[in-house]
């Protein structure tokens, strides 16, 4: 019970947190908004000056609604692999999902070239790149699952994820080095990652995504923590090993293939927050992690996205490399200072 009430205040705290770290990410950027200005803005009220309005609700908004809808799909994917495969160094993308939507972008950018004009441009557009970022992780998790109905073992699984990760890189690569220039500035814009570039529509079906995904992480709540002890163990609770591996299989592809298509592949938030969120709580219940990975996944995205958008300066950091570059000194710190991983 004391354990219960401990958890629920630091809950409260971090939903506070992330309330903070979301008018902070709305207010931060080459124009500073008091928060004032946001509230007028949210209520319809009368705004100091008429830009900031535009700003707020067209441009950075969406950004922020972004930044946690990523946040909680990408940390909750990581965790579900960790789990599955009870692996430390799993990631959201061990399935090849990551490769596959390069492979669909970096064909749909090579091969565009070949309309050229009127079609080439319509092939290039923000929906154009979605749908061939979300074709080629479904085309590779649908080869993953055909494969994995052969095999029994989760680790011969997570080989073969990897193994098809190699062969779509390789593809990838293959075709930018035969890409021009110009084609290859664009693959490379994608690859480093952006959060601002979503409409309200795009943003309508990530969020029907992330959510669907989290109901079928809840579902699995129960299975996740047997898979902890071995299939063995879960196999005598009376859990159907293969109903349940299909269906956190189907959970992460959805929420991690859908990030990487709609803002590109984002690295470290997968890997490294389920293990912040284990270390700060310590405690291996899905039960607690998995809505407490959504809540820390979720605010530190909106802080290297702030970090990201340079504040007072109109220029836009790489959010790939900041994420990196925030995320990582956190892990080493809690390593250090509590000595070991909890797994």
């Amino acid at each position: 019970m004391a354990d219960q009430k401990t958890y629920r205040v630091t809950f409260i705290i971090l939903i506070l947190v992330l309330i903070g770290c979301f008018l902070m990410n709305i207010s931060l950027g080459s124009v500073t908004i008091p928060l004032e200005g946001i509230f007028d803005a949210f209520t319809g009220g009368d705004i100091e000056k008429k830009t900031w309005r535009i700003t707020i609700l067209d441009i950075r908004l969406p950004k922020a609604i972004a930044s946690i809808l990523v946040g909680f799909g990408l940390s909750l994917s990581g965790l579900l692999m960790q789990t599955l495969f009870r692996n430390p160094l799993s990631g959201p993308f061990v399935l090849g999902l990551s490769s596959g939507a390069s492979l669909g972008v970096a064909l749909l950018i090579m091969g565009a070239s070949a309309f050229g004009g009127f079609f080439g441009t319509l092939l290039l557009s923000s929906y154009s790149l979605v749908i061939a970022a979300s074709l080629g992780s479904f085309l590779v998790l649908l080869t993953v699952m055909v494969v994995s109905t052969r095999v029994k073992d989760t680790m011969s699984i997570l080989i073969i994820g990897l193994m098809f990760g190699s062969i779509t890189a390789a593809i990838v690569s293959v075709l930018t080095y035969f890409s021009d220039a110009e084609e290859l500035k664009q693959f490379m814009m994608w690859t480093l990652g952006s959060l601002g570039n979503l409409s309200w529509q795009e943003l309508g079906i990530l969020a029907s995504l992330i959510v669907a995904g989290i109901l079928l992480s809840i579902v699995s709540i129960k299975s996740l923590n047997a898979f902890l002890l071995g299939e063995n163990y879960a196999r005598s609770l009376g859990i159907d090993i293969k109903k349940a591996r299909y269906t956190v299989i189907i959970a992460t592809s959805v929420m991690a293939g859908s990030c990487t298509a709609f803002v590109g592949p984002i690295a470290f938030i997968g890997l490294a927050i389920p293990h912040i969120t284990r270390l700060f709580f310590n405690t291996t219940n899905h039960k607690i992690l998995v809505p407490s990975v959504c809540l820390i996944g979720g605010i530190l995205m909106l802080v290297c996205d702030s970090i990201a958008q340079v504040p007072f300066y109109d220029i836009t950091l790489p959010i790939n490399a900041i994420t990196s570059m925030i995320g990582a000194p956190v892990v080493i710190w809690l390593l250090v200072r509590k000595r070991k991983m909890i797994f």
